[in-house]
Order: structure tokens, then C-alpha cells, then sequence
């Protein structure tokens, strides 16, 4: 059958479905000159832990990748380019009872081409989660939230950065955690940490926008928005959008009736699916662009090493 006999019978495009991350990735990366590809977390059992209690009566904690925003460390506003110097390399914890925290995204690998994170809301709902509270809709926002540093090390996330993470929330009470992923390598730590989470007996529910990456590591519940990375939860400046993602996770902390629960977003970025066509897409980069990333990634590694180890004695 033709395409266009297709869209006589109203399917979809063929490229309107969930970007295939992990082979974008890896197709990337190899014509960046990368070698050896990249190997990705992955599970066959997951952890389950449902509520112990009802939600209303729910202590609930954000899980974030998101950076606090540091002076002097170059542009992490809006539109910003990919920014090494704004990476974090160790738990972090905020007061979850204000409303001042000023967490951006420049320093991990969204989608820069068709969102220019100008709205907080969209990677971390602390607000929304706050109007869930005021609604009864949860029992109460837990009185941290934690960042969670993008780590491509397994190990050090499974070994120290997601048992940090634990210790925090079991500190806290917490009873449910809410993890908000951004970029691809985000999908996986926080994967990663949602199954730390679930073991220690804490129910957890990704929010994310990389369903393959997410999916292969293996995760109790997880609410996929097909939306550039970035938006995981809920449309630019858009309260409703972000109040209706929120739903999703709470009813998935509610109802999920076992590991491996997906739900999809009804929501859709824009009525064409033509963005989905461009991140990490080798086909529609040329030759000089592709050297150019490549020397523009080398140079972000080499920036962020330097800030890991920091000064040489």
C-alpha cells in the first residue's frame, strides 16, 4: 500500500511513533567517531513495591537531574547551549517547602532544536506537586527534593549515587518518589535509581520522554510524553499540560498492577511529527557538522573531566 493510501485510511506517518534513542545514540556516536558503542543498563526482573497506604495519605519526593543554576559557569538560560561547566557530580538536596529554586537543564543533552527550556515546569514539577498537595490529591510534598547527577557509570550510580539518593528519602519519610528524566543518559539514572528506590520499599514512577532507554533498563511504572527531551513533565507554560502529566504519574503510583507499567501521554508536542526526524540524526547531518560536534563534544568532555577531578596539585 502507498503512503498515501495510508493516510486515506488515517494512519499516522511512519515516523510519528516514539524516537528509537538508543539506536539514534549509538548511529551518532559511531559517525562522531566513537568507536565501541555504548552499552546501555538493562534488566529482564524489575522491583515492584505498590503504596502501602492510599496517595492522599502519601508523602511524595521529586528525584531531578536538573542542575542548580551556578553563576559565572556561562549560559544555562534559555536556549542555551550544551554547557559541561554546569554539570554536578554528587547528590544534591533543596528545601522542598519554597518555591525559589532556580534548577536548569543546560548542562545534559535535550532537545535544543525544538524546545529552549525557558519553563522549569516542563523538567521539574515541584509546583504542580504542590497543587496536587493543596488538592488533597497527595498527603504531602516530602520536605526535600534530591538532584540525581547524569552519570554514565553504572556502577557509581548503582553504588553511590542512587543509595545516597535512598537514604535521603528514607530519611524523609517518604513514601512515593517522582523521577524526572531529561536527557538520554538521564533516562538511565534514573531508571537506575527508581529501582534502588522500589527495592528499598519506596514506590517510584518515571516521567520521561525516552521510552526505549527507559524501558531497556527496566522500571516499575513510567509515564512516557512524546515530547522533545526536556518536557518530561508537561508543555511550556502550560499548567494544565503539566497539572495532567502529574495525573498520570499519580494514578500510575495508584493503580499500576505490576512492574513494567507504561502509560503514554494523550498529549501530542505538535499536530506534524516532523521534529521527531532531527535529534542525533546522522542522515541530516553533513559531513562538516558532524567534525564539528564531534570537536564540540571533545571539548565538553575534556571540561567536564576537569571539573570531576578538580585542580591539578
Amino acid at each position: 500500500m502507498t503512503p498515501e493510501r495510508f493516510a486515506d485510511l488515517g494512519f499516522a506517518v511512519e515516523h510519528d511513533a516514539p524516537i528509537p534513542y538508543l539506536q539514534r545514540v549509538r548511529e551518532y556516536y559511531q559517525a562522531l567517531g566513537y568507536g565501541a558503542p555504548y552499552q546501555w543498563a538493562h534488566y529482564a526482573d524489575v522491583p515492584f513495591r505498590p503504596l502501602a497506604r492510599p496517595l492522599s495519605a502519601c508523602r511524595v519526593a521529586i528525584v531531578t537531574t536538573a542542575a542548580p543554576y551556578q553563576p559565572g559557569k556561562g549560559d544555562q538560560g534559555p536556549g542555551a547551549p550544551y554547557n559541561a561547566s554546569a554539570k554536578f557530580f554528587a547528590v544534591y538536596s533543596g528545601d522542598a517547602r519554597h518555591d525559589d529554586h532556580d534548577l536548569r537543564i543546560a548542562h545534559v543533552a535535550i532537545d535544543r532544536q525544538h524546545t529552549t527550556a525557558e519553563d522549569a515546569g516542563t523538567w521539574f514539577p515541584l509546583a504542580a506537586l504542590r497543587r496536587a498537595a493543596a488538592a488533597g490529591r497527595i498527603g504531602a510534598v516530602a520536605p526535600r527534593f534530591h538532584g540525581a547527577p547524569t552519570n554514565r557509570s553504572h556502577r557509581t550510580t548503582l553504588d553511590i549515587d542512587g543509595p545516597e539518593i535512598v537514604a535521603r528519602c528514607r530519611a524523609d519519610g517518604v513514601d512515593a518518589a517522582i523521577l524526572v528524566a531529561n536527557c538520554p543518559v538521564c533516562h538511565q539514572t534514573l531508571g537506575l535509581v527508581a529501582r534502588l528506590l522500589e527495592a528499598s520499599g519506596i514506590a517510584s514512577v518515571v516521567m520521561g520522554c525516552a521510552k526505549d532507554i527507559v524501558e531497556r533498563v527496566g522500571v516499575p511504572r513510567f509515564v512516557f510524553s512524546d515530547f522533545p527531551l526536556g518536557n518530561a513533565a508537561g508543555r511550556p507554560h502550560d499548567l494544565a499540560s503539566q497539572d495532567a502529566t502529574l495525573g498520570l504519574a499519580h494514578a500510575l503510583l495508584e493503580a499500576a498492577p505490576a512492574a513494567r507499567t507504561t502509560v503514554q501521554s494523550p498529549l501530542r508536542w505538535s499536530e506534524s511529527a516532523e521534529w521527531k526526524l532531527d535529534y542525533c540524526n546522522v542522515a541530516r547531518l553533513t559531513p562538516e557538522e558532524i567534525a564539528r560536534r564531534r570537536a564540540a563534544f571533545d571539548a565538553g568532555k575534556a571540561q567536564a573531566k576537569a571539573l570531576r577531578e578538580g585542580p591539578t596539585p
